[in-house]
C-alpha cells in the first residue's frame, strides 16, 4: 500500500509538493483552514470586479513552465499567460520612468534620464543572467542540507558576489537616484534592504528586465486553479475549511494530525503554512527552534492592502505602478531598522482591469493598493484610514485627476488579517528575507531535525520568499521525502 502524506496549507508550496508527491506514487490529503485553496494568493470577487488578494506580480514565467512540463503539461493548459507592454511604470515627484516589455526600450528610457547609462545598464544585466543561470538550474535547486551545496565551479569564481551588495555593485555603476533606485527595486521581493542582499541576487534584476513582466488573463489565482486541478487529476484529495490544530508525534515520528477535533493518522508529515506556526502544533520538546531564534530572524515586510473599485477608468497609469515619490531609504530604514509606521510610505498600485477587462465591470478599474510595512506593528481601523487617505491623496497628485469620489468601495487587510488568516508570523507578508546569513542552507530546514517523517515547505524555508521560490520548495521538499521515506 502506498504511503500516506498529509498537508498541512494549500499555498504554492504545497500544491506543488502535493502534485511530485502524488506523481511518485504517494497517497497525499491537503488540510486547508479557509474556505478556499490558495493560501496567501486567494481571490476576493465583489460587484464584477476580481482582487487577487495576495501576489500580483507573475514574474519568471519558465520557472512555472517548467513546473507544469514535470506532468507532461503547459501553462497554456490551464490559463493564458500575456506580456504586459510596458511592464510598469514608477513614479517619481518630478519625473515618472516607463520600463518597457525589452532591453532596447529600457536602455532608451535609461538614457532619457542619465545620457550614457544604457552600457553599464547591458553590462549589468548580461552579469544579471549570468547569476540567474546559476541560481535557478544550480543554487536553488539544492535542499539547504550543507553549506557545500553552494560550492560549484561557477559559484566558486563569483564568490565575492555574495559578499558584496545589490547597493553596492549598482551604486558603482549609476549615479543617478532614480535609476539606483529602479534598480533596487526588484530585490524587495526577496525581503530585504538592497544594502542587505548579496549582488549574486541581482538575478531578481534579470527576471524584471530580461523576462520581463506578464499576467495570466483573470488573475493571479488562475495559476491556483491550474494547479489545484493538476493536483485533483494526480489523486490528490483537497480539503478545505479543515484547520490542523496539532501534530502528534509517537516514538520520535510524526503519527497524525488533529483537524477540526478530529485525529488523522498518516505515514508523513508536510506543512506548508507558516514554520513558526507549524512548529507550535508541536509539543515544546519537539520544537527544533526557538522563540528567540524567531525573534532575530529578518523577516520580509508585512503589507497594507487596499481592495478598491472605481466606478470610472482612471488615466495616466499601468498595469502595475510603483510610487517612489518619498525617500526610498527612509522607509526601507521604517521597515528594517526602526519598525514602525513609516510617515512617507512607498507604494504600489495593480491595476489589473487595465490590460484584461475580465478583471473589472464595464468602464470601472480594479485597484490594489500596497504599503509595506515592518511585520508585528499596530494594526487599527484608525491607522488604515489615516494612511488610505496619504496614499490615496498622492494618487491623485501624481496621475493629475480626482478618484476618490470615484470609489464605490474599498476593502483592507493588513498585519492582524495576516495573522488571522495565515497564522503569519508577526504578521509578515513574504517570509523570512534572503539575506547573506539567512540563505540556502542558513535557512529553517525542509526536515525536522526532531522528528521523522516531519517535513516543512514554503517561504520560510529554501529557498526562499516568492511565488516561483515556492514552487521551487515544494519539488525540493518532495524530493526529500521520496528519498528518505522509501
Amino acid at each position: 500500500m502506498s504511503k500516506t502524506i498529509s498537508i498541512i496549507g494549500s499555498g504554492f508550496s504545497s500544491l506543488s509538493a502535493s502534485c511530485y508527491l502524488a506523481k511518485a506514487g504517494y497517497n497525499v490529503t491537503i488540510f486547508e483552514k479557509n474556505n478556499t485553496v490558495g493560501g496567501r494568493a486567494r481571490q476576493l470577487k465583489k460587484d464584477g470586479f476580481t482582487f487577487d488578494i495576495g501576489p500580483s506580480w507573475y514574474w519568471m514565467p519558465d520557472i512555472f513552465e517548467k513546473f507544469f512540463n514535470d506532468f507532461g503539461k503547459s501553462t497554456s493548459d490551464y490559463y493564458q499567460l500575456d506580456k504586459l507592454s510596458p511592464a510598469y511604470k514608477i513614479f517619481f515627484s518630478d519625473e515618472v520612468i516607463t520600463i518597457g516589455d525589452h532591453m532596447d526600450q529600457i536602455c532608451e528610457e535609461f538614457e532619457r534620464i542619465e545620457k550614457g547609462s544604457s552600457v553599464p545598464l547591458r553590462k549589468f544585466i548580461a552579469q544579471a543572467q549570468d547569476h540567474y543561470d546559476i541560481a535557478i538550474n544550480k543554487v536553488v535547486l539544492k535542499p539547504g542540507l550543507s553549506p557545500f551545496e553552494l560550492v560549484t565551479k561557477e559559484t566558486v569564481t563569483r564568490v565575492d558576489r555574495f559578499f558584496k551588495t545589490i547597493s553596492s555593485e549598482v551604486r558603482k555603476k549609476f549615479k543617478n537616484p532614480k535609476l539606483i533606485s529602479t534598480l533596487e527595486f526588484p530585490v524587495l521581493f526577496l525581503g530585504a534592504k538592497p544594502n542587505q542582499t548579496p549582488s549574486f541576487y541581482s538575478f531578481m534584476n534579470y527576471a524584471d528586465f530580461g523576462l520581463g513582466t506578464w499576467h495570466p488573463k483573470g488573475g493571479m489565482y488562475e495559476i491556483i486553479k491550474g494547479m489545484s486541478a493538476l493536483a485533483k487529476s494526480l489523486g490528490v484529495t483537497i480539503k478545505t475549511n479543515s484547520n490542523v490544530e496539532k501534530i502528534n508525534v509517537s516514538n520520535g515520528k510524526a503519527a497524525s494530525i488533529i483537524v477540526n477535533g478530529e485525529v488523522i493518522k498518516s505515514d508523513i508529515i508536510l506543512s506548508g503554512a507558516d514554520y513558526h506556526h507549524s512548529e507550535t502544533l508541536l509539543d515544546e520538546s519537539y520544537r527544533q527552534y526557538s522563540e528567540s531564534y524567531w525573534d532575530k530572524r529578518t523577516f520580509a515586510p508585512s503589507s497594507l492592502l487596499f481592495y478598491v473599485g472605481f466606478n470610472k477608468k482612471l488615466k495616466n497609469i499601468e498595469h502595475h505602478n510603483l510610487f517612489f515619490d518619498t525617500n526610498f531609504e527612509v522607509h526601507a530604514e521604517n521597515i528594517y531598522d526602526n519598525p514602525k509606521w513609516p510617515d512617507n510610505p512607498l507604494f504600489y498600485v495593480n491595476f489589473p482591469s487595465v490590460t484584461d477587462t475580465s478583471m473589472a465591470p464595464d468602464g470601472c478599474e480594479t485597484g490594489f493598493f500596497l504599503i509595506p510595512i515592518a511585520p508585528g506593528l499596530e494594526d487599527t481601523p484608525e491607522l488604515r484610514q489615516q494612511y488610505f487617505d496619504i496614499i490615496i491623496s498622492r494618487f491623485e497628485v501624481r496621475t493629475q485627476q480626482g478618484v476618490q469620489d470615484n470609489i464605490l468601495f474599498k476593502e483592507s487587510f493588513c498585519v492582524k488579517d495576516f495573522i488571522d488568516d495565515y497564522n503569519s508570523y508577526k504578521g509578515n507578508a513574504y517570509g523570512m528575507a534572503n539575506t547573506l546569513m539567512q540563505t540556502a542552507f542558513l535557512r529553517p530546514k525542509l526536515k525536522s531535525k526532531k522528528v521523522d517523517s516531519l517535513y516543512f515547505t514554503g517561504q520560510l524555508t529554501v529557498p526562499g520568499p516568492g511565488v516561483p521560490p515556492s514552487l521551487i520548495s515544494g519539488k525540493l521538499v518532495a524530493e526529500l521525502i521520496d528519498k528518505n521515506e522509501q
